[in-house]
């Protein structure tokens, strides 16, 4: 697995067999978080209900001993003794948060109060996975922590958008008020194996389309842009931010900060599958941004973070590992 090395590798995780929860542990990010923790010598707990995330992420995780995976929606409160959260809870691609907006907007905040609550009663350092699409669409490009954002609060995206900003609202006021240990990390685009190939996301309908041999679903006029960050550096990231002082609690952004259009992407991937694939425009979604790209300075000066999988590389290693899975499901059908 490639991983952002920038600076000293080596870490000092509190001693051995520290136990750290990651909710949405069996999602895409959150299996990878999972595994890369375990290699650096925690104990990791696994909470997830499973909706989208897949117990297939885990299952090569099992048979360690020093992780556990427990099926629980997050909206209901835990009981568990750990040192760390990290709080990926949330489904993250359109199609999934829309499915449910009121149940997704539950996770945000009924979650976030739950994670908040435990971290307070185990004293325990936590961390949101916040988002990028508390930016909205951007006035300010590239954004930086310090902007505000646009968001529309009615908008069909609204359950995701300002769920993830009132999580951080929720964060930072537990920090003020209880002392509560926090750090927050702004998410922008990821992509990698073990996203769901159903999960409407860019990379993977992109890479979908183009296997199939079926249309390249562009939306606009294919120009709007956005910033590709592949999973291996995004944990790093949130490793590394887990692991600064107290007194550093972000927001921070944690994204790569090359910028790339819709139109480059789809070209990018008709290259590397070979496909014939024609392309298809259709009308742009509501509320959908026209730019997203992080202003990382911030990761660069805290965590010494910056991605360091080429987006070529990363979608090499993403192809091929849905050309595996489609061939395994097909020798199991066969």
């Amino acid at each position: 697995m490639g991983r952002a090395m920038t600076g000293n590798p080596k870490r000092l995780r509190g001693g051995p067999h520290k136990r750290v929860l990651v909710t949405g542990g069996a999602g895409f990010i959150g299996s990878h978080l999972c595994q890369r923790l375990l290699e650096l010598g925690s104990s990791v707990l696994s909470l997830d209900n499973y909706c989208p995330g897949s117990r297939d992420n885990v299952a090569a995780l099992l048979s360690d001993p020093h992780f556990e995976a427990i099926r629980h929606d997050v909206t209901h409160p835990m009981s568990l003794e750990i040192d760390e959260i990290y709080n990926l809870a949330c489904p993250a691609s359109p199609i999934h948060y829309q499915f449910d907006p009121v149940q997704t907007t539950k996770t945000n905040v009924h979650g976030a109060i739950n994670v908040l609550d435990l971290a307070v009663r185990c004293r325990a350092k936590i961390l949101q996975a916040s988002t990028s699409e508390v930016y909205g669409d951007p006035e300010v490009h590239p954004q930086p922590e310090s902007y505000w954002g646009r968001v529309n609060p009615i908008g069909p995206r609204a359950c995701y958008d300002e769920g993830k900003r009132c999580a951080e609202t929720l964060f930072f006021d537990h920090h003020r008020q209880y002392g509560v240990r926090i750090k927050v990390a702004r998410i922008f685009n990821t992509y990698g194996p073990r996203m769901r190939p159903d999960d409407g996301r860019v990379v993977s309908t992109f890479i979908q389309q183009a296997l199939a041999g079926l249309p390249i679903t562009l939306f606009g006029d294919g120009r709007q842009t956005r910033s590709f960050c592949y999973v291996d550096d995004m944990v790093e990231g949130l490793i590394r931010l887990m692991d600064t002082p107290d007194e550093v609690t972000g927001p921070v952004n944690l994204g790569r900060p090359q910028e790339f259009s819709m139109h480059e992407l789809a070209q990018a991937i008709l290259a590397q599958t070979g496909s014939r694939s024609p392309i298809e425009y259709r009308p742009l979604p509501t509320d959908d941004p026209i730019q997203r790209r992080p202003d990382i300075d911030l990761a660069r000066r805290l965590l010494d973070w910056e991605p360091a999988v080429a987006l070529e590389e990363g979608l090499r290693r993403t192809i091929d590992y849905f050309i595996a899975e489609r061939d395994a499901a097909s020798a199991g059908q066969g």
